[in-house]
């Protein structure tokens, strides 16, 4: 079911809104319950953010609770959001909010096909995220029809192998126009999903990195651009690094003592001089025979 265009517009508020306050650590049922009274009540987002608290207080996590809500959330927005919650996943929560703000923002206008699955393609990319549950999430959006369903299947199993550049071209209106100036026929009928602007800047990038022809792609026809990561510097991190380092050596070190014959514990004894200027009460041992 598509969502009318006053959904995606108070979508893009919840998610930039929940990104930039994130970092004031408050909890996230207080965050959604903020919010949830910041919406408009005339659409189905308050209902929806009541869910997703509901389900955060059971799962401690959002996207069972969107997984659910299938006829309100995308396939994809539900993916973006899990994979910030892996355990062992580095994929930053405030990087998948701002991608989904941004996805939201261009749903609001006058999206396409083609702009939202290169938009999604970009996201799984520059993020180095899964590729198969990513486009299998594609897939599944209500946007795409049966043909374009069909070859984003086929295309799970071609990433990697194939390259973006081609798979654009041979799939674009360029290609025939292309075909049928050099008087070649082409085999078979095959679906059209791209344009002739989209099929001609992917023909000029073919052999080329995708990530060219994705940024071409965002200048002349106006597709959303992916967020970057941004990159947090620690001047910190050389240091601790030595220290990690010395404290290995160390260890090693015990190691080859205790293979060879034994570990000398003398090496942790303190030097004679430790104990000068110590009282006569400081000096004292049990069995000494100053004692008592």
């Amino acid at each position: 079911m598509l969502l009318d265009r006053e959904e995606f517009i108070e979508q893009a508020y919840f998610f930039r809104s929940l990104r930039e306050r994130l970092a004031m650590n408050l909890p996230m049922q207080e965050l959604l319950a903020n919010l949830r009274e910041e919406v408009l009540s005339t659409t189905k987002l308050p209902m929806a953010i009541d869910f997703l608290a509901t389900e955060l207080l059971h799962e401690g996590l959002l996207h069972p609770g969107m997984k659910q809500l299938s006829h309100y959330f995308m396939p994809f927005q539900t993916y973006v959001i899990a994979e910030s919650e892996r355990e062992r996943g580095r994929f930053d929560m405030r990087v998948g909010l701002e991608i989904l703000q941004r996805e939201a923002e261009y749903r609001a206008k006058e999206p396409t096909r083609a702009g939202i699955f290169l938009y999604h393609f970009e996201t799984i990319s520059r993020n180095r995220l899964r590729y198969d549950p990513g486009l299998a999430a594609t897939a599944e959006d209500p946007t795409f029809d049966d043909d374009w369903k069909a070859w984003l299947q086929e295309l799970r199993h071609q990433v990697g192998i194939v390259d973006l550049a081609d798979l654009v071209y041979f799939r674009s209106q360029h290609y025939l126009t292309r075909q049928e100036r050099l008087g070649q026929e082409v085999e078979g009928d095959i679906p059209i999903l791209f344009g002739e602007k989209e099929g001609q800047i992917a023909f000029a990038n073919r052999r080329k990195e995708p990530l060219l022809l994705l940024l071409a792609l965002q200048r002349h026809l106006g597709y959303p651009a992916v967020p970057r990561p941004e990159k947090h510097e620690n001047s910190d991190l050389v240091p601790q690094m030595s220290r990690r380092i010395e404290r290995l050596e160390s260890r090693l070190k015990l190691l080859e003592d205790e293979q060879k014959g034994g570990i000398d514990i003398t090496q942790f004894y303190g030097s004679p001089d430790s104990n000068k200027g110590l009282g006569a009460s400081d000096s004292l041992r049990p069995g000494d025979p100053d004692e008592g």
